[in-house]
C-alpha cells in the first residue's frame, strides 16, 4: 500500500484493494483520508470501486491494502454503473436530487460510473426514492446499489442504528 502524505500534515491518500485483475493482480483505489494512527485512517472521500466503506469511516489498513472498518462515519455510499457511460445532463439530475439531502454526487471525467455519498440520517426512503425517481429518467442501461449497508452474506449491517441511538 502506497501512502503519500504532505509534510507536517495529517492528510494523505491510502490505498484499498479494490480487488484482482484478470492477471491476479492486486487492484487498488486511491483515496483521500486522514491518518489518525499507525495504519488507521478516516476516509475523506468515498470510494468508487471497493466495497464496504464510505467517507467518514475508520478504517485499519494493512500493507496489501485490505482494511477493517474500526468505526463506520455517518454516510451511505451508492454506486451507480451505466453502460454507455451517464450523459452530463444525467450527473446534474442526480446532483439536483441529492442536493436536498445534503449528498455530495461525484463521477470521473468519461461518467462511466457514479459514487454518492449522503448521510444515513437522511433516511433509507427518502435516499431509494431520489435513486429510484433518478433511474426512471435515465436513458442507459444502469444499475445501482448500496456499497456499504450489506456484508458478504448479503445481510444488513445494521452500523446505522447505532448512530441513531
Amino acid at each position: 500500500m502506497s501512502i503519500e502524505s504532505p509534510a507536517h500534515s495529517n492528510h494523505c491518500h491510502v490505498a484499498l484493494r479494490a480487488g484482482l485483475a484478470s492477471s491476479g493482480r492486486p487492484v487498488f483505489e486511491t483515496l483521500p483520508a486522514r491518518a489518525v494512527g499507525p495504519d488507521t485512517y478516516e476516509l475523506m472521500g468515498s470510494p468508487g470501486m471497493v466495497e464496504g466503506c464510505a467517507a467518514g469511516d475508520l478504517l485499519k489498513i494493512d500493507a496489501d491494502g485490505l482494511f477493517q472498518v474500526e468505526r463506520r462515519g455517518p454516510n451511505l455510499c451508492i454506486h451507480a454503473f451505466g453502460e454507455p457511460p451517464f450523459a452530463a445532463e444525467s450527473l446534474e439530475s442526480l446532483i439536483s436530487a441529492f442536493t436536498p439531502l445534503a449528498g455530495l454526487v461525484e463521477a470521473p471525467a468519461d461518467r462511466r460510473f457514479i459514487v454518492v455519498t449522503v448521510p444515513a440520517a437522511a433516511g433509507f426512503p427518502a435516499v431509494e426514492a431520489a435513486m429510484e425517481t433518478w433511474a426512471a429518467g435515465v436513458a442507459v442501461l444502469l444499475e445501482w446499489g448500496f456499497s456499504n449497508v450489506f456484508g458478504p452474506d448479503g445481510e444488513p449491517l445494521n452500523w446505522w442504528h447505532e448512530s441513531e441511538a
